[in-house]
């Protein structure tokens, strides 16, 4: 299933954490994290408990609960309805995300508490300090490691940067964090875009991250869904010419050619990729 869009929903308000598979995000993530004060924590767990534990609730995407950064096992006991240990039935757990992650012991540490509880779930790795995005390649190489995040507001705040329309002071550490998930192949997934009523500036930014390379895009409301959805599937333009390309390539190889165009355009190996890639991708999007 690919993860283009992913939209958080807060823990502590079961009506819209019900509401958010009508969204059409690929990935729900429930927030026990930034979302919940912390003296409604355990009101939340139960919340989010609640939900995933319902046969009626089950959406086609993939759901997650953001983990508190202070008691991700706390907050694994109370969804699962485990204390301490001991496997955990009943309770829909796709994925977990990790805030403020600093290195792969983070993510090891969440995914034995995990196993202790009978699960294996996917493990994004939120990637939103200056220790963070210095160490994002060995996030990203950690086994349990599905995706990396990246967390342009928290950065900003911890090395004291003005955030700014243009992103510039965010943009190596974007940069990094999408080489670095790469570089580990797995998923990489763009930062929030925090003005909901901005339809054109949300389409822009996204657009921009999938430039640089990244798979998918945080949303904080559900309008923002649709538009990076859009943005990070390949239109039929796209399609057309990276099945052009595919085609060609094999006439190329039959013939024993090594040099071949398309549309004018000589292509060579990195053009190939990119059209494997996107081939890939609207294949995904069709699942």
């Amino acid at each position: 299933m690919p993860r283009r869009s992913l939209l958080f929903s807060p823990g502590d308000s079961p009506e819209l954490m019900r509401k958010a598979p009508a969204s059409g995000a690929d990935v729900i993530c429930f927030d026990l994290e930034d979302a919940v004060a912390p003296d409604r924590k355990a009101e939340a767990r139960r919340a989010v408990r609640e939900v995933l534990e319902d046969p009626a609730f089950d959406p086609d995407a993939e759901v997650c609960v953001r983990l508190s950064a202070e008691s991700p096992a706390a907050d694994l006991d109370g969804v699962l309805g485990t204390n301490g240990g001991g496997e955990a039935g009943g309770v829909r757990l796709d994925a977990v995300m990790l805030p403020k992650v600093t290195g792969p012991e983070r993510v090891e540490s969440v995914a034995s508490l995990c196993a202790e509880r009978g699960r294996d779930p996917a493990v994004f790795a939120l990637v939103e300090t200056a220790a963070g995005v210095l160490s994002a390649q060995s996030i990203a190489a950690a086994g349990p490691t599905d995706a990396l995040v990246f967390g342009a507001e928290d950065l900003a705040a911890d090395v004291g940067a003005t955030r700014t329309d243009e992103g510039t002071e965010v943009l190596y550490a974007r940069e990094h964090v999408v080489l670095a998930a790469s570089a580990a192949d797995i998923d990489a997934i763009d930062t929030v875009y925090t003005d909901f009523s901005d339809d054109a500036g949300l389409r822009e930014d996204a657009a921009f991250a999938r430039r640089l390379g990244y798979d998918g895009k945080l949303a904080i409301h559900p309008a923002q869904v649709a538009p990076i959805t859009e943005a990070f599937t390949p239109d039929s333009e796209e399609v057309e010419w990276a099945r052009r390309v595919v085609d060609a390539r094999d006439e190329a190889e039959r013939e024993g050619r090594a040099v071949f165009q398309v549309d004018g355009e000589m292509i060579d190996a990195p053009l190939i990729a990119q059209a494997e890639r996107l081939l890939d991708r609207a294949a995904d999007a069709d699942r």
